[in-house]
């Protein structure tokens, strides 16, 4: 199971970008490789007509693959990096009951 998923909002601790916040886009667990929000931009040269959103080509800013240990989940509480922790709880569904694991923030104990 993924510590970080798609959705989340992230702090970058290291790199040229540290101390910026965003959104996870895409997560690629293979490479352990995710794609955050205005992080990570690099220019990228287009050629004219190769996609539908850009006919006549040109020089754009795109978001850049970052590693997975290069940022950390923000706590909902404190608005600070935090490492993420699981806790299990049963949870009845169709009368039959479960276990879930829930993420959780190690620094304040709230749920992500």
């Amino acid at each position: 199971m993924a510590k970080i998923k798609k959705g989340d909002l992230v702090v970058v601790i290291a790199g040229k970008d540290r101390g910026q916040q965003g959104r996870v886009l895409e997560v690629n667990t293979e490479t352990e490789r995710l794609i955050v929000e205005g992080v990570q931009r690099v220019t990228k040269h287009i050629k004219p007509g190769t996609r539908r959103d850009n006919q006549q080509g040109g020089i754009t800013q795109v978001e850049a693959p970052i590693h997975i240990s290069n940022v950390m989940v923000v706590d909902p509480e404190t608005k600070k990096g935090t490492r993420v922790g699981y806790r299990t709880e049963e949870v009845e569904r169709e009368g039959r009951k479960r276990t879930q694991r829930v993420r959780i923030a190690k620094r304040s104990g709230k749920d992500i």
